[in-house]
């Protein structure tokens, strides 16, 4: 359990081929229901990708424990050992080789986080290569609900000029302060709230958005009203399916 209710899950192909991918892609896990009927559910890897991947080696992900849910059943009904079908990986959701953005702006809520931490050898790249500067926004309901913390505080201890690691708490009466994350500005209240704190500047960020579809529209809005061009807003929603 990476968190109260999420899930930190390790797989590897059983065929002995690698599952290399694109930091920001997803995978599908796919399982029958009850009624007979096939599902699939889709979850972003989760694996720092600082390397092509090699045969056996584990490709990770976090899934949301929905209670009664058909995936969560499915998670925790598993041993060691054992296999699902899967397919993938897919979406678009990526590093651009072409950005000359002088910033980007990365905002998650849950376990949307995922796609950025397995980003963060990429994005480390490209600090150094052209000193480019990232902000990195996680909205969660309390401490007990962070997911990789611990990494990307490093980073921002690593990177204090370039890498900024934000946390938006929205549980009501709890103090943000308590935030358990070292190297982090912490706040009360949701992801568009730190928003203004950012000044969004066309031309220069790049922001990517991934999460609860609420906070989607909303920062796709808070955003286009800070005159950043949609083609500059990359985003992937997340909708807990049973």
């Amino acid at each position: 359990m990476a968190a109260p209710a999420v899930m930190h899950l390790r797989f590897v192909r059983d065929d002995g081929k690698a599952l290399d991918y694109t930091p920001g892609q997803f995978i599908q896990i796919h399982f029958p229901l009850a009624d007979g009927s096939n599902a699939r559910r889709s979850y972003s890897c989760a694996t720092r990708h600082d390397h092509v991947m090699t045969c056996g080696e584990a490709v990770e992900f976090v899934a949301s424990c929905i209670p009664g849910g058909a995936a969560t059943a499915l998670f925790q009904g598993m041993n060691i050992g054992d296999s699902l079908n899967a397919s993938g990986p897919l979406g678009l959701f990526t590093l651009k080789a072409g950005d000359t953005n002088s910033r980007y702006l990365m905002i998650a809520t849950g376990t949307g986080i995922a796609s950025y931490r397995s980003m963060l050898p990429e994005l480390e790249e490209r600090m150094r290569a052209r000193g480019v500067k990232v902000v990195v926004v996680h909205g969660v309901r309390t401490p007990d609900d962070l997911l990789f913390a611990e990494e990307f505080s490093d980073t921002a201890r690593r990177f204090p000029d370039q890498f900024e690691y934000r946390i938006a708490f929205s549980r009501e009466g709890f103090d943000a302060s308590d935030n358990r994350a070292t190297l982090a500005i912490a706040q009360h209240g949701y992801v568009q709230n730190v928003l203004p704190a950012l000044k969004p500047v066309p031309g220069e960020d790049i922001a990517y958005i991934c999460g609860n579809p609420v906070m989607v529209d909303a920062v796709v809005e808070a955003l286009k009203t800070d005159a950043l061009p949609m083609k500059d807003i990359r985003r992937e929603k997340y909708i807990s399916l049973k």
